[in-house]
């Protein structure tokens, strides 16, 4: 039986009644919980915690630097996203926006790569398990298998992915508020015990090179993969051609935001430390500590850890609805296109998904591969991933406002802009740390650093 033809291309605005029911709860989400899943699938909890003193290890007093680049680079993305998302919603995210303009192999391309979603809940559910043992030997000194919390994380996810939507995003949202809001109050401590003296060290960027900011900015990329992944609730948001490219706009904008303030006073707070900031096993702990509020860093350890628990949440999430629309182009078994009758999620993917998420993660932990060198792996898979996706959306929009619309200037700009800087990216992540043979593969770069992180 040939597979279920599908609308490319749906303006909802204009024609809610063309729109293809996929079967999911339709219209369930308000801002506040769209926002939630783009929010929750970038963990902003991880990147003070484990990937800003991987971003320090290269860039050093440029970090900062290296973050406002960043958050211009994803903002030229969600702002091409953004054009697409005033266009089209479907739970396809950016896959759909790449079937209907470039050729079919992008577009399949495109689809798998978006997959990515389930290499960065991998990654972050490596992060879960470090944090939960940490936690565990704090408060009971024993310690559990990595493996077997690394399933739980997964387990649980899946089960939230699989019962309720509305459910699933109400729960990111809290957890992330309550995580990003001790790591604010640290930050905020931390800057008030330093005064309102600026740090010339780092403005001036001294013993900053133009290559460790080069290679810090693939780095401080994989803090913002998957931002674009409330895209993926186009059927259950509501008003979803408003409240989708904003809430891809914000959080690319105030992730960076508070990416930026994190790497400036984390470099800041390890000045004249005995140990730097990228030898720091729990850096957030750390500044907690000097600025006299120990309590809180065991507060933001538990944050941590319910931040990636909402990320791999998050990513499972919107890789199930990915792999979902790939069904229906026939691009993925056909039993995964159908979805629970009384839940309305689309129930086999989200477990497909989730056995992808948890084989990896859960192999290299019971080998004994750290937390650090699963999350830097896994992270650097997803990077290649996203970049590649971004670029090709980027190309897709002036192809499509070309056949649909008057084609301006400006957009072309956009998206040239947009495809440059992940063509940098890409070929940044492709070049950097030899010897062979592992030059050309960026998890030597994450793992490098992880080691580093770690002291190992």
């Amino acid at each position: 039986m040939p597979p279920e033809t599908v609308p490319l291309f749906v303006d909802q605005g204009t024609d809610p009644g063309s729109t293809q029911d996929y079967g999911l709860r339709k219209q369930v989400l308000g801002p506040w919980e769209t926002l939630a899943q783009s929010v929750s699938a970038i963990a902003p909890t991880a990147t003070p915690a484990m990937t800003i003193p991987l971003v320090f290890a290269l860039a050093g007093n440029g970090t900062w630097l290296v973050y406002i680049f960043a958050t211009l680079a994803v903002t030229l993305i969600g702002l091409v996203i953004g054009c697409f998302g005033r266009r089209s919603a479907s739970p396809g995210s950016l896959f759909i926006y790449a079937a209907h303009s470039l050729p079919g192999w992008a577009a399949n391309l495109a689809g798998w790569a978006l997959l990515a979603y389930v290499a960065t809940a991998s990654s972050v559910a490596a992060g879960f398990f470090n944090y939960a043992n940490v936690l565990l030997h704090s408060f009971l000194g024993l310690g559990i298998s990595p493996t077997l919390l690394i399933t739980l994380a997964v387990v649980a996810s899946a089960a939230m992915a699989y019962r309720d939507i509305k459910l699933s995003a109400e729960a990111m949202l809290w957890m992330e508020a309550v995580s990003v809001s001790c790591i604010v109050v640290i930050v905020a401590l931390t800057l008030w015990e330093h005064g309102l003296h600026p740090d010339w060290q780092q403005l001036r960027l001294k013993a900053v090179s133009g290559s460790g900011v080069r290679l810090g900015l693939v780095l401080a990329l994989f803090s913002f993969v998957g931002f674009e992944s409330a895209t993926t609730l186009g059927e259950e948001a509501r008003e979803p051609l408003k409240t989708i490219p904003r809430a891809v706009l914000q959080c690319a904008l105030g992730c960076g935001v508070f990416f930026t303030v994190c790497a400036y006073t984390e470099v800041l707070s390890f000045r004249g430390a005995v140990a730097r900031l990228d030898q720091a096993a729990a850096p957030l702990h750390t500044m907690a500590i000097r600025t006299g509020a120990r309590l809180l860093g065991t507060v933001i350890d538990i944050g941590a850890m319910i931040s990636m628990f909402a990320c791999t949440l998050a990513c499972i999430t919107a890789a199930a609805r990915v792999l979902m629309l790939m069904s229906h182009r026939g691009l993925a078994p056909g039993s995964l296109r159908a979805t629970h009758a009384k839940n309305e999620t689309p129930h086999f993917a989200v477990i497909a998904t989730s056995i992808a998420c948890l084989i990896p993660a859960a192999a290299l932990a019971a080998r004994g591969v750290s937390s650090t060198d699963i999350y830097g792996w896994m992270g650097a898979l997803a990077t290649y991933g996203f970049i590649t996706v971004y670029a090709l959306i980027c190309v897709a929009l002036p192809l499509h406002l070309r056949r649909t619309e008057r084609l301006s200037a400006a957009i072309v700009t956009l998206s040239a802009a947009g495809a440059v800087a992940m063509v940098l990216a890409f070929a940044a992540a492709s070049t950097q740390f030899p010897p062979e043979p592992m030059r050309g593969c960026p998890a030597y770069t994450l793992s490098t650093c992880s080691q580093d992180l770690s002291g190992t």
